[in-house]
């Protein structure tokens, strides 16, 4: 009589337990998926065109105008030769000389051809950045050169050919720009050039439409491995920092 009430009792006791633990295991079922699903690592969005040449355009722009005073004084130091100012000539300094752009045109002058800037700027950065991506992505589809081999020298390739090519379009692109811009912050107290418009019109008329491109070879000969070598370094300093981090 005992053993059967003890029995029943284990039976009643082991009855409640059966639900708390169907319970308990869907419970540890829904972390478990919840746990793989946190650890799937979600693709990034891939960003468009304009967003792209936007980004570049505007950081560009901005880096451009933060250091227009330094750029001022330096093309001035390069064209002291054209002036007839002695002691100019006598007394390179770059503080004499900030004092003196102050003093006689005004600490605006420090800007002065900046919207010039900008306006190279712009179009100069994303053409870059874009060209850039697409000439990576077209020499990535040769065979040999897609990154299925492993190769560091392929991608080393790739880097400096599509950065090189995309500096050489985007300065050739722009040039006209880069041109105005420097003859009018080349100015000092004789104005000759009065805005981007004007100086346009003037070189078109005075030196024809390729006297825009005046120095465009230099300037080719400069940007090409100049960019080139950039976007190398920093494509091969992006890589080890995803390796080793």
């Amino acid at each position: 009589m005992e053993a059967r009430v003890e029995g029943g009792a284990r039976k009643l006791l082991q009855q409640p337990q059966k639900p708390q633990q169907q319970h308990l295991q869907q419970q540890q079922h829904h972390c478990y998926h919840t746990g793989q699903q946190q650890q799937q690592p979600q693709a990034q969005p891939q960003i468009g065109t304009v967003p792209q040449l936007l980004a570049g355009g505007i950081a560009g722009a901005f880096s451009k105008t933060c250091t227009a005073p330094l750029a001022r004084l330096t093309i001035l130091f390069q064209v002291q030769g054209m002036h007839s100012d002695i002691a100019v000539l006598t007394k390179p300094s770059i503080c004499r000389e900030a004092v003196r752009i102050v003093n006689e045109e005004g600490f605006r002058a420090f800007w002065k051809g900046n919207l010039v800037t900008i306006a190279h700027r712009l179009p100069y950065s994303s053409v870059n950045f874009y060209a850039y991506e697409h000439y990576k992505s077209l020499l990535k589809s040769i065979p040999g050169l897609d990154g299925k081999g492993r190769h560091a020298g392929a991608d080393i390739f790739v880097h400096f050919v599509g950065g090189g090519l995309a500096g050489i379009t985007a300065a050739a692109a722009t040039y006209p720009l880069d041109l105005v811009r420097t003859r009018l912050a080349a100015q000092r107290n004789a104005i000759y050039y009065q805005g981007i418009c004007h100086s346009l019109r003037t070189i078109c008329r005075d030196e024809g439409f390729f006297g825009l491109y005046k120095g465009l070879g230099a300037t080719l000969l400069g940007v090409g491995p100049s960019i080139a070598i950039s976007f190398s370094v920093y494509e091969a300093l992006r890589s080890y920092w995803q390796i080793h981090r």
